[in-house]
């Protein structure tokens, strides 16, 4: 069914047009109706899938049916997210769904001076897409009030676990006073997601599930390559020089590996932008931006980001180190195939991370299929670095020789007295 035969407002149905959205994805189709019916929803669907337009659109519309106006009496709805690149990714598509309506929305996360954020809530909204931390300042301040919150979104509710927010999803219930809808959304679910999930939610909650077998999208073609660690930078810089119009996610492990990978690709040559936890807000925004207008195609990034990213048009994947966590490995080359397009993630294995990739291939309850690299073309790419480190090594010896020639004397040290 395509989304205009949906009992939606026509202005959603106008944003939905001019955003090129025809046909709902597999958790829309499912989530939509009964948000729309005011039904507890549990969703598990794979990155990628069109979640979070899944609660998005219904919650936009519910809103704009209730109200008279475009003054806003309340919150009505907040999304809670674990950081602040996912914050500013949902809020853009809230942004995008709410045009022509009467719904106002406004993304809050820290690393921001708070004085204009509590004037704008001053102002009224309808919609808070918010991270806990700075969402907590605010609610103790007395500037957020959630006497009018009629639903509760929990997004990437996994990761809000795993960073220690279960008690302030717990509070943050408490203090909802009047009824409400709770929305849970995640792309993995585990023993302890469901026990969290089940004590917030009505006993009478709808589940949806997708692809519970899977949870990489069909759309997302993935492989591994065994690298040694030494030799990694060498295999990024032909890959990249090999896709050169391509649009590049690469994850390493730590802000110091995004930090020397970049470098590495600068003396090849080749322009990064890095993001990670280290840089503050606007310096991420704005490496951002540049990604998505395609002022530089190759982004370096640090899993902190790795559920933030929403490019439509990213065309690999590169893992350069394998991730920690099982999950993540799901998040990260979810960040390609997005919605109905096709990507490609590779990862690349070290000797000392085949541990890590048995548990990611458990994980994910198959192999991860093997892209070979033969011995001499994985030969071919180490050994031309040395070759040009033996070409910088003839052009020392050679400076020192013409110094020697010129009659260049080495200042000697002079004698101490005694």
């Amino acid at each position: 069914m395509k989304f205009d035969r949906y009992y939606i407002s026509a202005e959603i149905k106008k944003n939905l047009a001019q955003l090129g959205f025809k046909r709902p994805t597999d958790i829309q189709f499912k989530a939509i109706p009964s948000i729309l019916n005011d039904e507890d929803v549990l969703a598990i669907a794979q990155t990628g899938t069109g979640k979070t337009a899944a609660f998005a659109i219904p919650v936009i519309d519910k809103i704009h049916r209730m109200k008279s106006s475009r003054r806003s009496y309340g919150i009505k709805c907040i999304v809670m997210v674990p950081t602040r690149e996912l914050a500013l990714q949902i809020g853009e598509v809230f942004k995008s769904l709410s045009k022509h309506t009467k719904v106002k929305t406004f993304t809050l996360h820290g690393g921001v001076e708070q004085d204009s954020q509590i004037a704008k809530l001053q102002d009224g909204i309808d919609v808070l897409i918010a991270t806990p931390g700075r969402m907590f300042d605010l609610i103790n301040q007395q500037a957020i009030r959630l006497g009018a919150v009629s639903t509760l979104v929990l997004d990437e509710a996994d990761h809000m676990l795993d960073l220690g927010f279960i008690e302030d999803i717990k509070y943050i219930k408490k203090m909802l006073t009047q009824r409400h809808q709770t929305l849970f959304f995640s792309a993995t679910f585990n023993d302890e997601i469901r026990k969290l999930a089940y004590s917030q939610v009505k006993s009478v909650a709808i589940r949806i599930q997708i692809s519970p077998k899977d949870p990489v999208s069909k759309n997302v073609s993935h492989f591994v390559s065994y690298v040694e660690m030494d030799d990694k930078r060498f295999f990024l810089e032909n890959f990249i020089k090999e896709n050169p119009e391509s649009r590049i996610i690469v994850f390493v492990r730590t802000r110091v590996r995004a930090e020397r990978v970049a470098k590495a690709m600068e003396r090849a040559g080749i322009n990064t932008l890095a993001i990670h936890g280290e840089k503050d807000q606007q310096q991420r925004s704005e490496a951002m931006q540049q990604f998505r207008d395609g002022a530089c195609n190759i982004l370096i990034a640090t899993d902190v980001s790795a559920r933030g990213i929403d490019v439509p048009d990213v065309n690999f994947v590169i893992n350069y180190d394998l991730p920690e966590k099982c999950e993540n490995y799901v998040h990260r080359v979810g960040r390609t195939g997005r919605g109905v397009k096709r990507g490609m993630a590779i990862s690349f294995c070290s000797s000392e991370e085949r541990e890590l990739l048995e548990e990611i291939e458990a994980f994910l309850s198959k192999p991860i299929e093997v892209m070979k690299v033969g011995k001499s073309a994985y030969a071919q790419l180490v050994e031309a670095p040395e070759k040009d480190r033996d070409n910088l090594r003839a052009l020392v010896a050679e400076h020192d020789a013409w110094l020697n020639k010129s009659g260049a004397k080495k200042r000697k040290p002079k004698k101490s007295k005694k």
